[in-house]
């Protein structure tokens, strides 16, 4: 019997849009056989240099740890958009794995990434874009989303091939559309089954 394979989706969210987009992910994930989703999030960065995170968050999931990366067949990262970048959370936890860079940990591991924005032209594309940059450098197969899904040329909101994006309202409360649904849950099904598929290869 094939050991299922553990993919991890690795989300910064504020207001709770990102986070129900990651929920949408790990739904697509689940949904192929021999692959489960590990739901991760990393602490706020604070311009207090004393301030500290608590252990366990107090709502939603629990913090990444390093390990999550080494026991992973694959990783869906997702971040709010601050400027048409990532959120400085997501990167700063990123900026913590050089090791893990030279190891190699997830080199050959299949990627993809998803955001929201508070504006509907807010930098999605290039928020996705700029998450990309690390996971090529740590040597991760990026995957994104192919036209075969018409939501991508019907969307009057979010969807892009780069990724799964939701365009969340100035207040993030904009509730996800269908097509932005749709789009979230096929990229974490691409992402499970081309993990799958590698495994098979080895």
């Amino acid at each position: 019997m094939k050991p299922t394979l553990t993919i991890l989706v690795l989300y910064y969210s504020r207001h709770g849009a990102t986070r129900k987009l990651a929920e949408l992910v790990a739904q697509g994930i689940e949904s192929v056989p021999g692959a489960e989703a590990r739901l991760r999030t990393v602490p706020a960065v604070s311009t207090v240099a004393e301030a500290t995170a608590p252990d366990i968050p107090t709502e939603g999931a629990p913090y990444v740890e390093l390990s999550d990366l080494a026991e992973c067949a694959g990783l869906a990262l997702g971040s709010p958009t601050r400027f048409g970048n990532m959120a400085s959370a997501v990167k700063y936890f990123l900026d913590g794995t050089a090791a893990d860079w030279v190891n190699g940990t997830l080199s050959g591991k299949p990627a993809a990434v998803f955001t929201s924005t508070g504006s509907l032209h807010g930098g999605q594309e290039s928020t996705l874009l700029s998450m990309m940059i690390p996971l090529l450098h740590h040597g991760m197969l990026v995957l994104g989303l192919p036209y075969s899904h018409p939501e991508l040329m019907n969307t009057a909101s979010g969807g892009s091939p780069y990724g799964a994006s939701h365009w969340a309202g100035a207040d993030g409360k904009r509730a996800l559309t269908e097509d932005e649904r749709v789009l979230a849950i096929a990229l974490g099904k691409r992402l499970a089954a081309a993990a799958v598929k590698l495994q098979e290869m080895h």
